[in-house]
């Protein structure tokens, strides 16, 4: 079957001329706080040449970049523009095109709690390369948002410092972990955050202290921030000590037993229920729906609270799965499960972008 997208998949050479403002279409969509709109907004300041000069130091790919290689899900379409970006000028430079030209945008590290659709995105995804880490003393870290999360997990017990035990079986980036306050086995990323450095839609940098933030269970301040354009760094505060490696590797050896490691997914997909005492994986078995499937999508034989691709998972798939267990569990415990994976829309409604 042929799909035709409504937007330009031209194969420009994007290092000979700047992309083209596409066309939109207007759809009904859903809308996270992750997708920017520039419309409405006071421009950023700069000179037309200095624009010109930053936007053309961007490798701009046009209709090409499938959005499953962006995804540990494997699911996804093309997207209408894609580029990297490896330094915080860069992430600004690529915002302040989006804005000059009208066109959505979105920030994404490892892409491991991201649902694209096949259809793919009908606007700009930005991927953050911004990895640098900077040891300001010892026991604390300041981090780039697309450095790996597991990594600095490791490399921090690794150098006998406790707090981010956890992280090391997390495959997602530090902006993904600290705007999701990712956590596990009783530990979260609020926990050691010392500040968080942001750029604004207004193409302001700014650092926000621990004090200035506010996080709750999968939750932070920067979900409910409306002129947030993307998290650039963050510095945690770890304590010494000489059993964080020793628990560390106790914990990665109990995810590799319990998780479906091997296999394609986005992680937990729902939240624990608040205050009942039980998890959404516990209500899903219990609901009998482990081995579940719908077309390519499935419910993990080895953690129900993972749906897993089996390689041909369409977004379509994974979208009726997650609907048939939000359905049968509500149904037979009278609990609404809430996702923590994120769904992006290919088209995105113009209205709903600033909500």
């Amino acid at each position: 079957m042929e799909i035709n997208f409504p937007f330009s998949t031209s194969r420009q050479n994007p290092s000979l001329m700047l992309p083209t403002p596409p066309t939109f279409t207007k759809m009904a969509s859903m809308a996270f706080p992750v997708v920017q709109s520039p419309r409405n907004s006071t421009p950023i300041s700069s000179s037309n040449k200095e624009q010109a000069q930053n936007w053309n130091a961007l490798k701009f790919v046009r209709g090409k970049k499938l959005l499953k290689d962006l995804s540990t899900w494997g699911i996804g379409g093309p997207c209408n523009y894609f580029v990297q970006v490896f330094h915080q000028t860069h992430l600004l430079s690529a915002i302040r095109y989006c804005r000059e030209f009208s066109i959505p945008y979105v920030v994404i590290g490892k892409g491991s709690n991201c649902l694209f659709d096949d259809l793919g995105f009908d606007g700009c995804v930005i991927l953050n390369q911004i990895d640098f880490l900077e040891r300001m003393e010892p026991g604390v870290y300041r981090a780039g948002s697309g450095f790996r999360f597991n990594h600095l997990g490791s490399l921090s017990c690794n150098e006998g410092f406790t707090g981010l035990e956890f992280a090391a079986g997390i495959p997602g980036t530090v902006g993904g972990a600290t705007y999701m306050n990712a956590g596990a086995n009783g530990q979260e990323t609020a926990n050691v955050i010392e500040s968080v450095d942001i750029v604004t839609t207004e193409g302001n940098f700014r650092t926000l202290n621990r004090i200035d933030l506010t996080f709750g269970y999968r939750s932070s301040s920067f979900q409910d921030m409306g002129n947030l354009a993307a998290i650039v760094a963050a510095t945690f505060r770890l304590e010494r000590s000489g059993s964080a490696k020793k628990r560390q590797q106790e914990l990665l050896k109990r995810r590799r037993a319990t998780q479906p490691v091997n296999e394609r997914s986005a992680g937990s997909v729902f939240r624990n229920p608040v205050n009942l005492g039980v998890s959404a994986a516990e209500l899903i078995d219990k609901a009998g729906l482990k081995g579940c499937s719908i077309g390519g999508a499935m419910v993990s034989n080895i953690h129900a609270n993972f749906l897993v691709n089996n390689g041909v998972s369409t977004s379509q798939d994974m979208l009726n799965l997650i609907a048939l267990v939000k359905d049968k569990v509500d149904s037979k415990f009278g609990v609404e499960l809430e996702e923590e994976v994120l769904y992006f829309h290919p088209y995105w409604n113009y209205a709903n972008w600033e909500r």
